[in-house]
């Protein structure tokens, strides 16, 4: 293994020991150094020292995100297209907006792909009708419902490195809750405080816990018990923003799939075990799985869609869109954000 001198100098500036630190923080972003060093094998300060090199440099990034089932919101796949000159700034107008994520300028420089969530049903049709981009130079919007989710939330690409054995995952994953205890009842509601309180965790999932109790105006000890509470109901999940060519993949590309319905099921589940498929996602619409894929150039994409794609008995077509640029992640937007963030989508 490199000792931190040596990778901090490196060409890729990632080992193997960074690889494993990166899952055991896509497990739990805000687990201790000490408990993730148990379980790394190193010292407390090794991990620190990784971690703070790893965050100084942009090249990973720990978020505290909200999980929209949970919420009761709605989640839409959002496809616009637009003349050439309107591509970027129409996209970086998506991107300021609060209730986007995943904004991707596509191939040919006239698709933008996003994510948009909508507090309920009723809220989407004044999301997708009244407040997207409104200009002559959007020449058209589709819009995708996601029914189901097959892969992602917590479970990003990164838990599919094998970086961390099953036993090192267990130790790492939060206990499960009492069967007996009392369910929780969703949509969970959030006040104004739980609100600064995401807000907090979406910049920074680390955040210190003296931070966040001056954000919430709670005491520390309301607010770990709150962070309890939020990841227990599944409403708080963590997710690794990082750079994707750290992890040796070149390509990333949105599949759209039509898929005869009485097979979608089984095949959005076989598309989940795909080590190349970061997201995958039943939507409305004629193609109705969606997937983010991952690969390390366009060889191996070509291998990929030519043999595990091609071996889906209920693909009837399949539609690829490679990703140029990507301008938002999963979190709010930040002027200096890494090369390629990536997890889903």
């Amino acid at each position: 293994m490199k000792t931190d001198a040596k990778a901090a100098s490196a060409g890729d500036g990632f080992d193997a020991l960074d690889r494993r630190l990166a899952h055991a923080l896509q497990l739990d972003g805000r687990a201790s150094f000490s408990s993730i060093a148990a379980v790394l094998g190193v010292s407390d300060q090794t991990v620190a020292r990784r971690y703070s090199r790893l965050r100084t440099n942009g090249t990973l990034k720990v978020l505290g995100l909200a999980e929209a089932r949970a919420l009761g919101e709605v989640e839409w796949m959002v496809r616009v297209q637009c003349t050439p000159e309107a591509a970027v700034p129409v996209a970086e107008a998506l991107a300021r907006r609060s209730d986007t994520s995943w904004v991707s300028l596509m191939s040919g420089g006239t698709e933008i792909t996003a994510v948009c969530r909508a507090a309920s049903s009723e809220h989407s049709d004044a999301l997708l009708l009244q407040k997207l981009p409104r200009t002559p130079s959007v020449v058209g919007v589709t819009a995708h419902c996601l029914l189901h989710e097959f892969y992602g939330g917590p479970r990003g690409i990164i838990s599919k490195s094998g970086a961390l054995t099953d036993e090192e995952i267990a130790r790492l994953n939060p206990p499960p809750r009492d069967p007996e205890a009392e369910p929780f009842a969703l949509p969970v509601r959030l006040g104004d405080a739980d609100r600064r309180l995401f807000d907090a965790l979406a910049r920074d999932g680390r955040t210190p816990l003296a931070e966040l109790a001056a954000v919430t105006g709670w005491s520390p000890t309301t607010v770990r018990r709150r962070l309890v509470e939020l990841r227990a109901s599944g409403t708080l999940y963590y997710d690794i923003d990082y750079d994707l060519r750290q992890y040796g993949y070149g390509v990333m590309v949105a599949l759209w799939l039509s898929v005869a319905p009485a097979e979608l099921a089984a095949t959005g589940e076989a598309l989940a075990a795909h080590p190349e498929v970061a997201f995958a996602g039943a939507t409305t619409g004629p193609n109705n799985l969606f997937a983010s894929v991952l690969c390390r150039d366009v060889g191996a994409l070509y291998t990929y869609l030519t043999t595990r794609v091609a071996a889906l008995p209920g693909v009837r077509t399949m539609e690829s869109a490679p990703r140029i640029r990507q301008v938002k992640g999963p979190g709010p937007l930040t002027v200096t954000a890494p090369a390629g963030p990536g997890r889903r989508r």
